[in-house]
């Protein structure tokens, strides 16, 4: 995988640029998914015309069907990671001749179930791991990663306090 040089992802960048300089009102957009049971504690997810399955393994109460709620959101910070490099790298003509991201999260099951309301239900910390190969220089590449940390929206999910407004419809 070699992120392109030749400003293709850039190009998205200045089409965009001129939409917002047009109105402020093209930066703005809204992003929606709908989920339904399935299974004991599985989910099928729908975003636009795509579907994600998710579920629990089995010591949680699922079939292993899937990966977890938990595991999904490491593959969105992971796969948004992924798409932010790409971007950066093509922006500041950088070359990723490779780019491997895994990450691993610290969960304690006492919050989720409810054992312990000391205890917060999401992970209590979160490790990504990037593996760069290409010809620049790790500085260079230290400062992709720097901006990619500054801009990837799923990350500024965990970093930042994001308003969550649940509304309850019971019919």
């Amino acid at each position: 995988m070699t992120a392109s040089t030749t400003g293709g992802l850039s190009a998205i960048v200045d089409v965009t640029r001129q939409a917002v300089e047009r109105s402020t009102a093209n930066a703005r957009v809204v992003f929606r998914a709908a989920a339904t049971p399935d299974g004991a504690v599985g989910s099928t997810v729908r975003a636009r015309q795509h579907t994600v399955a998710v579920d629990e393994p089995p010591t949680l109460g699922g079939a292993d069907a899937a990966i977890n709620p938990v595991e999904t959101y490491l593959a969105a910070l992971l796969s948004c990671q992924v798409v932010t490099y790409r971007f950066y790298a093509d922006r500041g003509g950088l070359t990723l001749d490779e780019l491997d991201l895994s990450a691993e999260g610290d969960l304690d099951v006492r919050g989720f179930f409810g054992l312990d309301d000391g205890i917060r239900p999401g992970f209590t910390a979160i490790r990504v791991r990037v593996r760069i190969v290409g010809p620049d220089s790790a500085e260079r590449y230290r400062e992709l990663t720097d901006a990619v940390d500054r801009h990837c929206p799923v990350l500024d999910l965990t970093v930042n306090p994001t308003p969550v407004v649940t509304t309850l419809e019971v019919a």
